[in-house]
């Protein structure tokens, strides 16, 4: 109790090093309020994809935001209902991801966390049933040592209090990494990747990835649980590339 006390009061005013600009911060997330406002926000996008949409001096932050859907998404329907991805993949979101994904520094898991649970209670939607991060292959998580989408839905479920289903889903096959892959070549990449490995009573859920880049990882997963019965599909991630073919 001494510990806890000391942890929410005594603890929480000592100042600390901002993640990305060292000025002193008593934010617990470790983000002074300056450099939190100054993230690249993924405000005009698809509501389907949340693939950002380009500015234009025609429509403002606020029509753009009001159901538009891309051009894509109108020819090619995909498996999942809706995106809910706060931020774009533009630095220094961008840098915070890789640090954590690429070098294991899961002190920016909470970091990144907070930003997208933010969003999460600013918007009117109806939560899901469950959370279901993307599994990574059994060879690649031991060469990794953790799944990024884990840690980061870990968090989100705590805090929303959304229950956490990590073994419904399962990746059958290891594929090559997706960056420096054409769109094309992601599809075929993906096809056949995930399963669903036990019957279940779902129908709404979200699947939970750090970063959406053309959706394909994400689709296919989605067209598996829609088969199993699924209704209501929802991609989250912490941030989505500005061009599909990136």
């Amino acid at each position: 109790m001494i510990y806890n006390w000391l942890k929410n009061n005594l603890f929480g005013q000592v100042s600390k090093p901002c993640f990305l600009c060292l000025a002193k911060t008593h934010n617990k997330h470790l983000l002074c309020s300056g450099c939190e406002n100054d993230l690249p926000r993924n405000t005009g996008h698809c509501v389907i994809c949340a693939i950002p949409f380009p500015s234009t001096p025609f429509l403002s932050d606020q029509a753009l935001q009001h159901a538009l859907v891309c051009g894509n998404c109108q020819k090619n329907q995909p498996h999942f209902t809706t995106s809910l991805i706060p931020f774009i993949y533009a630095t220094p979101v961008k840098q915070l991801i890789a640090n954590l994904k690429f070098h294991g520094n899961l002190g920016y898991a909470p970091l990144l966390a907070h930003g997208f649970i933010g969003s999460v209670k600013r918007s009117k939607n109806k939560l899901p049933e469950c959370i279901i991060p993307v599994p990574l292959h059994k060879k690649r998580l031991q060469e990794r040592g953790f799944n990024q989408a884990l840690e980061l839905a870990r968090i989100i479920t705590k805090q929303l209090q959304i229950p956490l289903e990590v073994s419904l889903c399962e990746r059958n096959k290891i594929t090559p990494f997706q960056s420096g892959l054409s769109a094309k070549q992601r599809k075929q990449n993906m096809k056949g990747a995930f399963s669903v490995a036990r019957q279940h009573n779902y129908k709404h859920i979200a699947i939970f990835d750090d970063v959406v880049t053309t959706g394909t990882t994400v689709n296919e997963l989605a067209k598996e649980l829609k088969q199993s019965g699924v209704k209501t599909i929802e991609v989250w991630a912490i941030a989505r590339t500005q061009n599909k073919n990136n």
